[in-house]
This record gives C-alpha cells, structure tokens and sequence, in this order.
C-alpha cells in the first residue's frame, strides 16, 4: 500500500487505542511502498520506535511518516494523495 493510503487502511482495520504489537500482528505484514527507495513493510518501520501505543489512525500514520525511510515519502508526492507535494520554497519571499 501506499503510504498516502495506510491511514485509511488502519481506521479500517485496527481499533484504538491500539498498542504496538497489536498494530505489527494485524497489520505488520503490510507492505509500505516506496516510489524512490525500497519497499518496507509496517513492522519494519514500528520497530525503529519507542512509541508502545497509537491513540488514533492518524497519530499511527504520523509515527511512520516520521519513520519511514525518505524513499518511502518522495520529495514529489510526500505521502499526498493529490500528489501535491511540498510547497517550493525556493520561490517563497520573492515579489511578483
């Protein structure tokens, strides 16, 4: 799945408060996919973490945003399912 689309994908599956070895035993084998790097899966990702339990599908999203791997969220798309991308801020400041 795609990042842009695992947060859906847990308020789907998954029942919160969830702790972390409930999310990696559901949801674990899910496979992240990369548009400029390699594909991990969910537990690869949980496992660099601390965190114990997610209160939400959006704060478990949020934690592997912050973990995955930069090939994972693409400059381009950055984990926007519009594809909209990170604003260019090399233009910001200049006057038309």
């Amino acid at each position: 799945m795609r990042l842009s689309e695992a947060r859906a994908e847990f308020e789907r599956r998954l029942s919160y408060p969830v702790d972390r070895e409930t999310v990696i035993g559901s949801v674990g084998d899910e496979t992240l996919e990369a548009p400029d790097g390699e594909d991990t899966t969910v537990a690869s990702v949980l496992e660099r973490t601390d965190v114990d339990e997610f209160e939400s599908a959006a704060e478990l999203h949020d934690t592997l945003v912050t973990f995955v791997d930069e090939g994972s969220v693409g400059q381009e798309h950055y984990g926007d399912p519009e594809g909209g991308g990170r604003p260019d801020r090399s233009t910001e400041g200049e006057s038309s």
